[in-house]
């Protein structure tokens, strides 16, 4: 086998540098949002025309990187010129492809300006019209369950996304999807009893007045009191998921759609392994009695980014069950008839109309957390906050469907990430949860920890607000990094700064290095006993003390996350007017909605939000299709 690879290795180096009839090849290199491996662009060049471009940017991102690299050489070679568009969402990675590409056109004494373009007067997109069972506006991860839904069940199915690759916000999600009772979680050594304990005590202590949450309790309590006598395998269960998503959410979240979502939150997992895409690692986050967020390994057994994984193998499942997916598309206005809502019309990038015309209707445009004008009208205090969301998140499938009578919810309830790391160009990268979970701790600029990592988002945003420059420092050691492709990946971005030593990290990050040298002696006892007597931790990795150099530290400061507010549903996912009655014809799932996540947002129930939800608004519209 390895002499076939090496073969076919040579045969493929020999084909690259054929360069008689077909013209020379060059290669060039640029780095993109990977800066320890760099993109690497091979262009055919004759006669001052560029006929072929090969890109490798495979580690680049997955789903955002991987697209740039898939569209920017046909562009190339058709315009014979680097002049030309990168992709919306991927400007690092299509940067460096012209870059790199620019560097390959010097090899062969050439500058981009003595190519003779070919670029021609585009001309307009023709309007589109088509009649479908579903259409479905927005194709992230709930748009792209909800057509595979629909689809199967044997629908005609339509999306329209409004930017030139699909994924959304789901493509940057990092951390895992939170399902209780699940195999995967039958694997792992039970060890977070005092996190159940601390979630009773604190719905005994804080929510007495909350029926639900007290209700939710009084099972869970029953429940940890059957396992503590029988100790079968991993505790955990819907309840207690409830329990901890009302409790995270400060009980305005609606019982209804908690209740959806933990009881489906397995079946969830089931049904992503069903089309290709497994998530068997179990670990902590953030608002959690005990764990529950699960995600994928690669092939070398590390965690890896559970959007980037998914998107992909949701596009496959998309495209193999004949979904049409319009791009660069933005929806415009509903149609609707007699009070029915019976399609949507849009507008293509070239300002040509598409008109879809459907007995249902799908909204999954995502929330509005990128729409800076909208977060500062709901919530002026966050002006000036980075955020973390895809350029798509604008809010328009809100502001469409409140046109035609559909109530909202929780507008004002919008979520800030307390890792959000922001790069020397000023771009925002979400710093996964996951990282806390797996035992990372946060210093403030003096060095100290100052809260419970693994509280839920508003909590540890809040008191990092409080430290010096609003910032904190993320430390984590070289076993954790070992772990997780995720985590390596921040390194190879160029996020963290790094030491061989406590000491010589505290000096790299300019904090006083005797400080932070006790802060780690502190945490380290705190490991051992697994108490923390005076930020209340409870949450321990079962495999990494902190304690394995060299050391990393990312510089972290809150950012917009996630907008719980958005347009009100029934358990069905059929959106509601303003009355409390159902708008026939029209469904909702995602981000786009509110009601499931109350006042904030557990990290990991976003993706079982998209997931459990995407399936019940395609099953649902797909019936009232027929």
């Amino acid at each position: 086998m390895k002499k076939l690879t090496a073969l076919l290795a040579s045969a493929t180096m020999a084909l690259s540098l054929v360069g008689c009839s077909a013209g020379k090849t060059y290669t060039g290199e640029a780095y993109g949002h990977d800066k320890e491996n760099p993109v690497k662009v091979t262009l055919t060049i004759k006669d001052k025309t560029i006929t072929k471009v090969e890109v490798d940017a495979s580690h680049e991102t997955a789903g955002i990187g991987s697209k740039a690299a898939d569209a920017l050489p046909e562009q190339i070679v058709s315009a014979n010129s680097l002049d030309v568009d990168g992709v919306s969402g991927a400007t690092q990675t299509s940067k460096a492809i012209i870059e790199a590409a620019t560097a390959a056109l010097k090899q062969a004494g050439l500058e981009p300006s003595d190519l003779t373009s070919k670029k021609t007067t585009a001309t307009k997109a023709k309007d589109i019209e088509e009649t479908v069972d579903v259409v479905i506006v927005g194709a992230g991860g709930a748009g792209m369950t909800a057509a595979i839904t629909a689809s199967k069940a044997g629908s005609k199915v339509v999306i329209i996304e409004s930017q030139p690759i699909v994924g959304g916000n789901t493509v940057r999600s990092t951390g895992g999807l939170n399902a209780a009772k699940t195999p995967y979680q039958d694997k792992n050594e039970f060890k977070e009893a005092a996190g159940v304990e601390k979630t009773l005590k604190t719905a005994a202590e804080k929510f007495a007045d909350n029926a639900t949450i007290t209700a939710l309790a009084a099972t869970v309590k029953s429940q940890w009191d059957a396992y503590q006598a029988n100790p079968q395998g991993y505790f955990d269960s819907p309840e207690l998921m409830a329990l901890d998503t009302m409790i995270g959410g400060k009980g305005k979240n609606d019982p209804e759609l908690v209740k959806i979502l933990t009881q489906n939150s397995a079946g969830a997992i089931e049904w992503l392994a069903s089309i290709g895409a497994e998530l068997k690692s179990v670990g902590a986050a953030g608002g959690a009695s005990v764990k529950r967020i699960h995600r994928p390994v690669d092939e070398n057994g590390k965690t890896a980014a559970v959007g980037a994984y998914i998107v992909p193998i949701l596009e496959k499942n998309v495209h193999d069950a004949g979904v049409e997916v319009i791009t660069d598309t933005t929806a415009k206005k509903l149609l609707t008839e007699n009070g029915k809502v019976v399609g949507v019309e849009a507008e293509g990038k070239d300002g040509n109309k598409v008109v879809i015309h459907a007995k249902s209707v799908i909204m999954a445009t995502g929330g509005f957390g990128a729409n800076h004008e909208m977060v500062e009208k709901y919530k002026p205090e966050l002006k000036g906050f980075a955020t973390t969301n895809a350029d798509g998140a604008q809010g328009q499938g809100i502001e469409m469907a409140s046109e035609v009578g559909a109530a909202t919810v929780d507008m004002d309830q919008i979520q800030i990430h307390p890792t959000v790391h922001i790069d020397e160009d000023g771009n925002a990268h979400l710093i996964t949860e996951g990282v806390r979970g797996d035992g990372a701790i946060l210093v403030n600029k003096e060095g100290k920890r100052f809260f419970d990592e693994v509280q839920t988002r508003d909590k540890v945003s809040a008191a990092e607000i409080q430290q010096t420059d609003g910032e904190a420092w993320l430390i984590l050691d070289q076993k954790m990094v070992d772990g997780a492709a995720v985590y390596q990946g921040y390194v190879n971005s160029g996020y963290a700064k790094t030491g061989k030593t406590i000491e010589e990290l505290a000096k790299n990050i300019n904090v006083d290095p005797a400080t932070l040298a006790e802060t780690m002696k502190n945490w380290a006892e705190i490991y051992a006993n697994k108490v923390d007597p005076e930020f209340g931790r409870t949450s321990f990795s079962a495999e990494n003390a902190l304690d394995q150099a060299p050391y990393y530290a990312i510089l972290v400061k809150p950012g917009i996350h996630h907008t719980m507010g958005g347009l009100k549903i029934n358990t069905n996912t059929e959106v509601l007017s303003e009355k409390g009655e159902v708008i026939s014809g029209l469904f909702a799932a995602g981000e786009v909605t509110g009601g499931i996540h109350g006042a904030n947002r557990l990290g990991g129930t976003a993706v079982t939000d998209i997931i459990v939800f995407g399936q019940i608004a395609g099953e649902n519209a797909a019936d009232f299709a027929k």
